[in-house]
């Protein structure tokens, strides 16, 4: 009897430590290589669903001005949660801007390649500035993983096509973390 009740209780707090480890009040926490994963010192807040376009324009190479490339312009993407209801938007900056009017800037800290190599990368950003009351006034950190799309385009661009702009579809989910108090 005695070993039966140690058995139930070892069991209860198996699971206890098992769902205390793997969720928070907003999600669950995203497996990442070790250069992305944020302080201890903070927890989830909130998790979105991005999808829309990386821009790319084509210009001149800064080392050599006679060669020609694609580069990264800004992100134009609507935010989602769970649910599907469209709570932000995600542009330049980087900046994600909350439907309550709060936002984020970020800068980006580490990157890896992430399992998808026709993807962009997965990134780890620090918060540069935030502003507002909402959501987002109080981000530390962000992660961007579950990457798909996205990537430069594959053609090469010229001199003739130099300031042509192209957009190309992604799909990414956004992790954003506080404090913990």
């Amino acid at each position: 009897m005695k070993r039966q009740y140690v058995i139930a209780i070892t069991r209860m707090l198996l699971v206890a430590l098992v769902t205390g480890c793997t969720t928070s009040r907003f999600g669950t926490i995203p497996l990442v290589p070790e250069n992305l994963r944020t302080p201890a010192t903070e927890v989830l807040s909130l998790e979105t669903e991005a999808t829309g376009v990386q821009i790319y324009e084509c210009n001149a190479s800064k080392d050599v001005p006679t060669r020609f490339k694609w580069v990264f312009k800004a992100p134009e993407a609507d935010l989602f949660d769970r649910a599907g209801n469209k709570i932000g938007k995600h542009y330049a900056g980087p900046t994600w801007e909350s439907n309550d009017g709060s936002k984020v800037v970020g800068e980006v800290k580490a990157q890896d390649s992430g399992p998808d190599s026709g993807a962009i990368p997965w990134l780890l950003l620090s918060a540069k500035s935030t502003s507002g009351t909402g959501v987002f006034s109080q981000i530390k950190s962000i992660q961007r993983v579950h990457t798909v799309g996205g990537k430069a385009p594959t053609e090469p661009c010229s001199q003739a096509q130099a300031g042509k702009v192209t957009r190309v579809s992604y799909k990414a989910t956004y992790y954003f973390y506080v404090a913990e108090r």
